[in-house]
């Protein structure tokens, strides 16, 4: 009877350590997807402000060298929105050109959501392997001994995985411009 309460028990610490670290890793891929969903959600509403104000400011230039063209004389407005011209749609460049940054911080989040989703599957196949070297025809303390086992290469597993990924994801390209956009 004790040796079937010590493998229940086994059984019972090594599925919960198993449900709870996969929880834990789950948890943290849903965190960096959804850190991802924001960044996009934000750069894409950064970058439609910039298109949008590019535009804007090429339309009235637009205006202002169609008076021109039609011989009018420029008012000082004009004068004055012809000579800020390159600055102005240059800060809106750059604000785009900014916006766009996202794509490092979203790669390292999905970089490292995947790293965390193999380390995952890497964690079962660690107990799969370790499951099929128990035969039915196997004793109750070499159970224990394999499930002790089991539980220890899980747990160090796990330690390694969120040790590695614990890391925060910044931006790593925002002074030297680099971009990648396909």
């Amino acid at each position: 009877m004790k040796r079937k309460k010590i493998l229940g028990s086994h059984v019972k610490r090594l599925l919960s350590g198993v449900a709870l670290h996969g929880r834990r890793h789950l948890t943290e891929v849903e965190t960096d997807l959804l850190q991802t969903a924001l960044l996009l959600d934000e750069a894409i509403d950064k970058l439609t402000s910039s298109f949008l104000a590019i535009h804007s400011a090429v339309g009235t230039r637009q205006d202002a060298i169609n008076r021109l063209l039609a011989g009018e004389a420029p008012s000082e407005e004009d004068s004055a929105r012809l000579s800020d011209m390159s600055g102005e749609i240059g800060q809106h460049v750059n604000s785009a050109i900014t916006s766009m940054q996202f794509q490092d911080m979203t790669s390292q989040l999905i970089d490292r959501t995947l790293r965390r989703v193999a380390g995952l599957r890497d964690f079962l196949g660690t107990l799969s392997e370790h499951g099929a070297e128990i035969a039915p025809e196997t004793d109750s303390e070499e159970i224990v001994e394999r499930l002790g086992k089991v539980s220890m290469a899980l747990a160090i597993q796990s330690l390694e995985l969120r040790g590695m990924l614990r890391k925060s994801v910044e931006q790593r390209h925002l002074e030297s411009g680099d971009i990648e956009l396909f």
